[in-house]
C-alpha cells in the first residue's frame, strides 16, 4: 500500500511541474479596432517604412501613400518628380492601449536618417523629406518632444531636420505599393536597400518584444 502511494504522489508531482513549465506566453492583448488612433509620416521610400510598421503589435495597418502636396489624388510618376509637393509618407491605425505615439515615434527616428534634408540615401527628392504631421496642438508637441529627445539620444550624428507640420489630406497610393516589399523582397533596391533595413529593425525591436510574433524571425 505504502507504495502505491508513494507512486501515486509521485505521478501528482510530475503532473504539477509539468504544469507549472507550461505556462501560457505573452500575447498581444486584443486590440480596440472602434478606438484606433491615426498617425502619419516620411522617412523616405514607403516601401521599408511601410513593412516594418505592419509587424508591429498594437498596429492594425499601415498604408502607403502621400501627403503634403498641392495636387489633389496624386499619381506615383507625379510625386516621383517633387512638383507636386507632396512626400511619401505612411499612415499607421494604431491602438494606444498597446502601442504609444512615442514607441512609434521611436521607430520612425529608427528607421531613416533625420538629419537629411529632403533625402535618404541615394533617393534624393523633397518627396523623400523626414516630415511628421500632426493633427492638433497636443500632437503637435508630442512630436516636437519625441525629435527632440531622438536627437538628444545621439542615435544620428548631426542636426535632425525633420519638419513637423499641419496634416491636411492622405491620399494613399496606388495598390501595387501596398505591401511592396513583401511581394517583392528580390528586386533589386528592396533587395540592395530595403531588406537590410527591415533585418536592422526586426533585430532591434524583435528583442523590446515589440513585434507581433510571426514577424520575430
Amino acid at each position: 500500500m505504502k507504495n502505491i502511494l508513494v507512486f501515486l504522489m509521485s505521478l501528482i508531482l510530475t503532473s504539477c511541474n509539468g504544469q507549472e513549465a507550461k505556462k501560457p506566453l505573452n500575447k498581444t492583448p486584443k486590440m480596440d479596432k472602434d478606438n484606433l488612433e491615426y498617425i502619419t509620416f516620411g522617412g523616405g521610400c514607403f516601401w521599408c517604412v511601410e513593412s516594418c510598421f505592419n509587424m508591429l503589435k498594437g498596429v492594425d495597418a499601415a498604408v502607403s501613400g502621400y501627403s503634403g502636396g498641392h495636387k489633389a489624388n496624386p499619381a506615383y510618376e507625379e510625386v516621383c518628380t517633387g512638383e507636386t509637393g507632396h512626400a511619401e509618407v505612411v499612415e499607421i491605425a494604431y491602438d494606444p492601449k498597446i502601442i504609444s505615439y512615442e514607441q512609434l515615434m521611436d521607430v520612425f527616428f529608427f528607421l531613416h536618417d533625420p538629419t537629411q534634408l529632403n533625402r535618404q540615401g541615394n533617393d534624393i527628392g523633397t518627396q523623400y523629406r523626414s516630415v511628421i504631421f500632426y493633427k492638433d496642438e497636443t500632437e503637435k508637441e508630442k512630436a516636437e518632444a519625441a525629435m527632440k529627445a531622438s536627437e538628444a539620444s545621439g542615435r544620428w550624428n548631426g542636426k535632425y531636420v525633420t519638419e513637423i507640420t499641419k496634416f491636411e489630406k492622405f491620399w494613399p497610393a496606388e495598390q501595387y505599393h501596398q505591401g511592396y516589399y513583401n511581394a517583392n523582397p528580390n528586386q533589386p533596391y528592396c533587395s540592395a536597400v530595403v531588406g537590410p533595413k527591415i533585418a536592422k529593425f526586426k533585430k532591434h525591436y524583435g528583442e523590446l518584444g515589440m513585434l507581433e510574433p510571426e514577424n520575430e524571425q
